[in-house]
């Protein structure tokens, strides 16, 4: 069997990376295709994943552009597509929806929103994919009929204990890890299409955090957007690939990331979450790992003094690393090696699709062991 990958975002990069190895160790040929974006191209030369790139388009024109942007960049993947010949198309780019069509190849979209923070993607692409893959939790709306829910996570896939064991002496590459705590900022571009009309960190905002959390240990900032220049003394610079270490021994995550906010909450890192997604644009994952597992905490942009407030509470719990780590150990007990359950997912299509059931026994195979 042969597998296409489309790759469109770092976090894909870590999401799939297990699988693709699953896959080539049992026999099966993968093809990648990625579309550069912030350190993707760097993630995967580190990691000697062999690709096809296709061009970065950056956003302009509008929904014109966009249009344009999307034609063009499907011709290119049905390009490698009729020249590789896959059996399946694997990503979380809509793309594939359309070049599956057009080859009549069985093609998987792997997303962790929700309906309806994704409307106006779901409908451009969710028709034309063979099935989509996600938690349990997640609302596919009208496509619910084609989703293949699983009890877990995406970020699970690479940061499941079969998978991620934090090692300090990647940190210790950078700087000492005993020496004083540490946190992490993460400031997020908001640039993509589910992020119209959200707000995250103002310059001022984030000041006040800096200000409050140098008092206590080191900061280090990572960004997707541009930093102020007073900010850069504080760019956390290091090998992309260090990074899950680094956010592992954090003593607490500040962002307005929704991806690597789930990232600290697989980690059992202390985590609080700073954007206008909280309230009414509610996400299920994040929803869940707040109001069952306690893993992170949601506020509104519009709510500043309460970030300060729960900044001051983390700091001042006793040993806070030891309860947040006791929440993931539970939250983990709950869910399945995400990963083991793709690779057989893939393996196993079209009959995997039928023989996905809810049922508890056919989750035990998937909840321990690597694939």
């Amino acid at each position: 069997m042969k597998v296409l990958f489309m790759i469109s975002h770092p976090a894909h990069f870590h999401m799939f990376r297990y699988t693709i190895d699953n896959l080539q160790a049992h026999g099966h040929q993968v093809v990648n295709v990625i579309r550069p974006k912030d350190v993707l191209e760097q993630l995967c030369i580190d990691a000697q994943l062999p690709f096809y790139k296709v061009k970065d388009r950056p956003k302009k024109w509008g929904m014109v552009g966009l249009g344009v942007s999307l034609i063009e960049k499907i011709v290119e993947v049905y390009k490698i597509t009729r020249k590789e010949k896959p059996d399946l198309l694997v990503g979380s780019d809509g793309v594939l929806a359309y070049v599956g069509k057009m080859c009549n190849i069985p093609s998987f979209e792997f997303f962790e929103d929700d309906y309806s923070i994704i409307k106006l993607y779901a409908k451009m692409f969710f028709p034309f994919y063979s099935n989509v893959v996600c938690p349990y939790v997640c609302d596919a709306g009208k496509w619910n009929k084609k989703k293949i829910g699983y009890a877990g996570y995406q970020k699970l896939t690479y940061l499941h204990p079969d998978y991620f064991t934090p090692d300090k002496q990647v940190v210790e590459q950078y700087f000492p890890v005993d020496e004083s705590p540490y946190f992490i900022i993460r400031f997020a571009k908001l640039s993509a299409h589910h992020d119209v009309g959200v707000n995250g960190f103002s310059q001022e905002v984030a000041q006040q955090v800096i200000n409050k959390l140098k008092q206590h240990g080191r900061v280090f900032i990572t960004s997707e957007a541009p930093l102020p220049q007073e900010f850069e003394q504080y760019r956390l610079r290091i090998n992309p690939l260090d990074i899950h270490h680094l956010l592992a021994f954090a003593s607490l995550y500040i962002g307005d990331s929704q991806s690597m906010a789930v990232e600290a909450c697989m980690l059992g890192t202390p985590c609080l979450r700073f954007n206008d997604f909280v309230g009414q644009k509610k996400i299920s994952v994040l929803e869940e790992l707040e109001h069952v597992y306690h893993l992170t905490n949601g506020i509104h942009s519009s709510d500043a003094d309460t970030l300060y407030q729960r900044i001051d509470e983390i700091l001042a719990l006793p040993d806070a690393r030891a309860v947040y780590q006791a929440r993931r150990q539970q939250m983990l007990q709950d869910k399945i090696d995400v990963t083991k359950f793709w690779t057989w997912f893939l393996e196993n299509y079209p009959a995997s699709a039928v023989q996905h059931t809810e049922t508890d026994e056919f989750w035990k195979q998937f909840r321990v062991g690597r694939a």
